[in-house]
């Protein structure tokens, strides 16, 4: 048979490589596993307790409406609402199978073959697998010496075929969080110029703020430029239940709905019911989990401040930390994998999230509790002597 070209050029998951090297390992200590990013407690009881009541429910396996359980959107509306001091309406929500999917739906919508969507560097490496699996041509934004690119550099790489500017904030794989002011001032290079901003706030509830992360919902004109993409996996620990939404004109909501009906026909419902129960039950559990993930943030910049054996942290926020190694003349994959096999040490090389290799790599804060995040650095501190040693 033949296969798909665009899948075939894709790259494989970076996750499965990086998992792939554990075999490898020298297995001298236990393994630091600081690459795939997921809450390691589990869901609050007032979630769990929902979840089991639904199994239990002679209906609570059926279909649900393609955009989701009512109650939900609804529930979903009403807290984005209160949290963005704004305007969301539950017509405004489709819920999907997690936000990878919820990306995938609408990059689906707004774009054909041929058409281009706005990615900022670094980017999520399944938003790019998406676009060129799906024949749209990913455009890279570079950013500032903030991690987060400017309106006149979004400006600059708009083109008529351009459908779409992405922004991931707080971002994946470099934390980096843009101000509300700079997110608007993106929304209005994208409405002069009719294309999408595509907000994924996966990680919205892991700021170092309460405050609103912008404020594009108080404009009553928002849903003609702006979708917001959104997580449940990491606020409520119940990534395996695969729940995610996304908010959006109710124009864009129908196209999605035709394309949701035939890869899912809905989001699962178990989890739609466990995001429901989180929403509704569990908000001083989620702002507690919120807070344990912000007091390792700040250990980690606390570790990592006298640059252990020479690795630099460039940015920290929400659940990442992005690090650039001292190795100049060294590929970031041969770092990243004599970090596995030499030091039990797993993180994802920027190679994963860039076009080239920039000598950076990403690791997951929410793996690892302050101790594990002491033990990293002094495993960086290690490979650090390691390769002066090999150089002498």
């Amino acid at each position: 048979m033949r296969l798909n070209h665009w899948t075939v050029q894709a790259t494989d998951s970076p996750i499965g490589m990086a998992y792939a090297l554990l075999d490898r390992r020298a297995k001298e200590r236990e393994l630091l596993d600081l690459a795939q990013a997921a809450p390691q407690y589990p869901a609050a009881p007032e979630v769990l307790e929902h979840v089991v009541a639904t199994a239990r429910h002679p209906r609570g396996a059926d279909y649900v409406e393609i955009a989701g359980l009512p109650h939900l959107r609804e529930a979903f509306a009403a807290e984005l609402s209160a949290s963005y001091r704004g305007r969301v309406r539950a017509e405004h929500v489709i819920v999907t199978a997690g936000c990878n999917q919820a990306f995938c739906l609408v990059a689906s919508a707004l774009a054909a073959p041929g058409d281009e969507v706005v990615l900022t560097l670094p980017y999520y490496f399944n938003h790019d697998m998406w676009l060129r699996m799906s024949g749209i041509v990913p455009v890279h934004l570079e950013p500032g010496p903030d991690l987060v690119p400017t309106p006149e550099a979004a400006e600059a790489v708009i083109t008529p075929r351009t459908r779409a500017i992405v922004l991931v904030t707080p971002g994946n794989p470099s934390g980096a969080t843009a101000s509300p002011e700079r997110i608007a001032a993106l929304a209005d290079v994208a409405a002069r110029h009719d294309v999408a901003l595509i907000l994924d706030e996966t990680y919205r509830s892991f700021r170092d703020t309460d405050e609103p992360p912008h404020a594009l919902f108080a404009d009553p004109e928002w849903s003609s430029t702006v979708v917001s993409l959104h997580s449940f996996s990491k606020d409520f620990a119940i990534p395996g239940y695969r729940v995610g939404a996304l908010v959006a004109s109710p124009d864009l909501g129908r196209e999605v709905t035709k394309l949701l009906d035939c890869v899912a026909i809905c989001a699962p419902r178990i989890g739609q019911e466990a995001a429901w129960a989180g929403l509704t039950k569990a908000q001083d559990w989620r702002r507690e989990k919120a807070g344990e993930i912000a007091h390792r943030r700040h250990w980690f910049r606390t570790v990592m401040a006298d640059r252990p054996g020479g690795f630099e942290l460039l940015s920290a926020g929400g659940m990442f930390g992005w690090l650039r190694h001292p190795f100049p003349g060294r590929p970031t994959e041969d770092v990243v994998r004599e970090l596995v096999v030499d030091h039990d040490t797993l993180v994802i090389p920027g190679t994963a999230f860039l076009p080239d290799d920039r000598g950076t790599f990403r690791v997951s804060l929410s793996n690892a509790d302050q101790d594990a995040l002491s033990d990293f650095a002094d495993r960086l501190t290690a490979a650090g002597e390691r390769a002066d040693r090999h150089a002498q």
